[in-house]
């Protein structure tokens, strides 16, 4: 319990601290036009209110990703909560507004041109295409699954009304399909600003109440005096870089800085991009903790002996019984989230772990196709100030998405995660070239500004680069060499950075 409340703390001061340090570097300018209004169209480039504008960034990034991350996450340890709350407040809510904040200096470019200006032609071309089936692939999920969900929901409590159909879940593909088509087409306001906000209290509620559970019900939770090993009960993967993979949104996840460009061109003002932003990312960060912490202290006072495990099991051999049906199952998030609000909070938990698990994978999937769209006009610049022309951008992506869905992903899923923070890593590349050329003009300290980028940009260097030699779907190396290629790539990537750095310097000298 200490370490969990420890790092709750920690975040909190973390947006209070670390925020205002980022946002000094960035140096936000209140007096200057934001391109809600300086590209207004009535489409995408929309002013909207500074609550509403949070709620949606917040959904947008959050789905399930901290709530099933997180519970998946917790079985390596109490190192879960460390890389929550250090890679929150240093990494992810760094990685977040910084991107978002060059967005709307760059009038609401996307993720590709914004890595392109700053890294390249041929990155800006790895990105557009990393980015756009990023999206295609996160859309397409957010499909199948809640509408499987649904069907599984509304099946298991013997729903017969209209000949069975609201339990087949062919038919939530539809129709969970026809509404991202809309979502994609329509003014930012006109659906997702409407529903959006409902959907973000709800699972804000749904947080508070299990973080109320957490205090008011029986069982033991970890603490970081532990072991430091990995104590997942039939994964063999190290906790460095395994954990930094398993839970991405609540830490670092590059499929943020594909949304925020979303809300950039939204923002009334810069001053509001640390709460936004910022803020967005650390809330997030309490969500996944709450869930690390729910999951693991409920499965410790989990009567498993129905799964014929003795009571004297870990906490983390009884949440992977739980969420395996005792090993009949593949391992499904979902049951724990479902148990635990249900026993916690009794109906209204219920109804709340519905909109948690079937609500937010669709309000990141809506916006998943939405972003691809963007980006795809961003590159063609294509002008989506007619819906028939944003029709004709997005059908080609509606058309591999509704092909994809009646694809078995469950290969290529495994290279989805590594993917997104491969992203992440392209993503803070950028940033810091981008502050290391704005902090130039400083005197001060802020003139190295950029070292608030350059750390996690050479951690998730290494984690993902040692990731993909040492995991099952990757190289499949022996840890060592595996751990020692992964620091030379981050060493030589740190080296071409210096380089590149030193030259600037020097021209900066001669001027």
């Amino acid at each position: 319990m200490y370490t969990f409340i420890t790092s709750v703390l920690l975040l909190i001061i973390g947006y209070m601290i670390y925020g205002a340090m980022a946002d000094k570097v960035f140096g936000s300018d209140t007096t200057r036009k934001t391109p809600c209004f300086t590209s207004q169209d009535g489409v995408d480039y929309i002013p909207m209110p500074t609550w509403k504008v949070f709620l949606i960034q917040f959904l947008n990034i959050a789905g399930t990703g901290p709530i099933f991350g997180a519970i998946q996450g917790i079985l390596f340890g109490p190192a879960a909560y460390i890389w929550i709350t250090l890679g929150c407040i240093f990494g992810g809510a760094v990685h977040d507004f910084l991107s978002g904040m060059i967005s709307i200096r760059k009038n609401g470019a996307s993720l590709p041109e914004i890595v392109g200006d700053e890294l390249g032609s041929t990155a800006r071309i790895v990105i557009r295409i990393l980015a756009l089936v990023l999206m295609v692939l996160v859309g397409t999920v957010f499909v199948t699954t809640p509408a499987g969900l649904l069907a599984n929901m509304i099946g298991s409590n013997g729903a017969e009304s209209f000949n069975g159909i609201l339990s087949d879940s062919m038919f939530w593909v539809v129709v969970i399909f026809l509404y991202y088509i809309l979502a994609t087409l329509l003014p930012i306001d006109k659906l997702i600003g409407k529903i959006y906000p409902v959907f973000g209290v709800a699972l804000l509620i749904m947080a508070v109440g299990i973080a109320y559970g957490i205090m008011a019900n029986d069982g033991n939770m970890p603490e970081i005096t532990e072991a430091f090993t990995n104590h997942h009960p039939t994964s063999s993967m190290p906790i460095f870089p395994g954990l930094c993979i398993t839970i991405a949104c609540g830490a670092v996840s590059g499929f943020h800085a594909t949304q925020s460009p979303m809300m950039a061109r939204c923002i009334k003002n810069e001053k509001y991009g640390r709460p936004i932003f910022y803020g967005s990312m650390i809330t997030e960060g309490f969500v996944a903790l709450i869930w690390a912490a729910a999951a693991v202290k409920f499965a410790d006072a989990f009567d498993v002996s129905q799964f014929g495990m003795s009571d004297s099991a870990t906490p983390y051999e009884k949440l992977w019984a739980i969420m395996t049906n005792g090993g009949a199952a593949a391992p499904n998030p979902a049951v724990i989230v479902n148990k635990i609000c249900s026993t916690w909070l009794g109906t209204a938990g219920a109804i709340l772990a519905i909109l948690g698990v079937v609500a937010a994978p669709i309000t990141s999937g809506d916006t998943a196709f939405r972003s691809a769209r963007l980006i795809a006009a961003d590159f063609m610049h294509y002008k989506q100030n007619k819906i028939y022309k944003r029709f004709i951008l997005s059908l080609p992506i509606f058309v591999i998405a509704s092909v994809l869905m009646f694809i078995d992903f469950t290969v290529l899923w495994r290279y989805f995660a590594w993917s997104n923070q491969t992203l992440s890593i392209f993503t803070l590349w950028a940033i810091t070239v981008w502050l290391f050329k704005h902090c130039k003009q400083y005197s001060d300290i802020k003139r190295w500004g950029y070292i608030m980028s350059l750390v996690p940009a050479v951690w998730m260097t290494l984690v993902c680069s040692t990731y993909i030699l040492i995991a099952p779907e990757g190289m499949q190396l022996p840890h060592p060499i595996s751990y020692g290629i992964g620091i030379a790539v981050t060493l030589l990537t740190f080296t071409v950075f210096t380089v590149w750095a030193s030259k600037e310097n020097k021209k900066v000298k001669r001027q």
